[in-house]
């Protein structure tokens, strides 16, 4: 089956900012009343024309009783409270019945009714006061275009290494992708991420980085191309189902281009020639567990010396925002604003501390 269930180009914007929510829908709730309500008028009526004997007509004396029709409309105008008096209980049992059982569900009916409403209108106007207030406060994001298995992927390494799930946005078209990024406490734009006002909703042109994991290359191009419209300067990640679209993408405005079957070849390759080997790889994209790979700040104490004198294992030095190896000669010693690419335990370990993590003062650039 695909990787992703979202594919941009059939989808359409069919809504606005959807905010993960605990409770049922309010529609869904008002259905359910609008059930107890039918149910009460069912039971008035049953109640009436079992015992339609004990009624009479006033429009039709001097017979008594009444038929289905007249028990409809007798529990329509009770229940309602319009009580005409043409249609009246007259033997002692049905005023009691009247008294102590239609009573209550007339004062349950008008329950349902009215407080249905009352809270369909509040639940819209809170729904509408948390969109607002998302809005506002919705800077310097991270939006995840598509929620299959890549964007899946991607929050959840964002959200293991500290990011705020509220500060994440998930764009996609799919229903199933609303309801799983919701139980995952996500804020979601249903919607195509190739138009422009779906990509506005989600705060693209706020936003610090985007993740583009749709299923199909002429999706994630056309949505690369829309959000660098929108935001020149946020560094957008894209991913490529072929080697032969990275060039486009990165044409078409993407910072980082990552060739998905080209990678899962690679490992595969890598674990054939060397089962060792395809495990440490496995290892380093796992996270959680064993080794990872991460960026961190270098410190006051590291200015000075060569990469490889660090407790990390340093695999990469970024100065000035390019990214040399560690044993290139630019960076054989290191200098304040540099930032390391290490091979770190993903937990810390008492004998393989992790520098940078316990208040030690940095290295920023002068």
């Amino acid at each position: 089956m695909p990787d992703d269930s979202s594919d941009l180009t059939q989808g359409r914007a069919r809504g606005g900012v959807a905010l993960p929510d605990s409770t049922r829908s309010p529609w869904w709730r008002l259905g359910v009343r609008l059930l107890l309500a039918v149910g009460i008028f069912v039971v008035t009526v049953l109640i009436v024309y079992v015992d339609r004997g004990a009624y009479r007509d006033a429009n039709d004396p001097p017979f008594f009783g009444v038929n289905l029709v007249d028990a409809v409309y007798y529990a329509t105008v009770t229940l309602s409270t319009t009580g005409y008096g043409d249609i009246a209980p007259v033997s002692a049992h049905a005023r009691l019945v009247n008294a102590f059982v239609v009573t209550p569900l007339r004062i349950a009916f008008l329950v349902l009714l009215i407080g249905t409403t009352l809270e369909v209108l509040a639940s819209q106007g809170r729904e509408m006061y948390r969109v607002a207030r998302w809005r506002k406060k919705m800077t310097q994001h991270v939006v995840v275009i598509g929620y299959g298995t890549k964007g899946r992927a991607a929050v959840d390494t964002l959200v293991n290494n500290g990011h705020d799930r509220e500060a994440i946005v998930v764009v996609d078209p799919g229903g199933a992708a609303l309801q799983e990024a919701h139980a995952d406490g996500l804020a979601v734009v249903t919607g195509d991420a190739t138009r422009q006002d779906v990509l506005r909703r989600a705060g693209v042109g706020n936003a610090s980085q985007v993740i583009i994991t749709t299923d199909r290359d002429d999706s994630n191009v056309l949505a690369t191309l829309t959000v660098r419209q929108l935001n020149p300067e946020v560094w957008i990640v894209a991913s490529a189902r072929e080697q032969e679209n990275v060039a486009l993408m990165r044409q078409s405005g993407a910072d980082s281009v990552i060739t998905s079957s080209d990678a899962v070849g690679r490992l595969l390759g890598l674990s054939s020639l060397s089962p060792t080997l395809g495990q440490v790889m496995e290892d380093l994209l796992t996270y959680g567990e064993g080794l990872e790979v991460a960026e961190r700040e270098l410190l006051v104490s590291e200015v000075g010396r060569p990469p490889q004198s660090l407790p990390d294992q340093v695999i990469a030095v970024v100065r000035d925002e390019k990214v040399y190896r560690y044993f290139d000669p630019v960076v054989t010693l290191l200098a304040r604003g540099d930032r390391l690419i290490v091979v770190r335990p993903a937990k810390e370990l008492p004998w393989a501390p992790r520098p940078g993590t316990h208040d030690e003062e940095l290295a920023a650039e002068e």
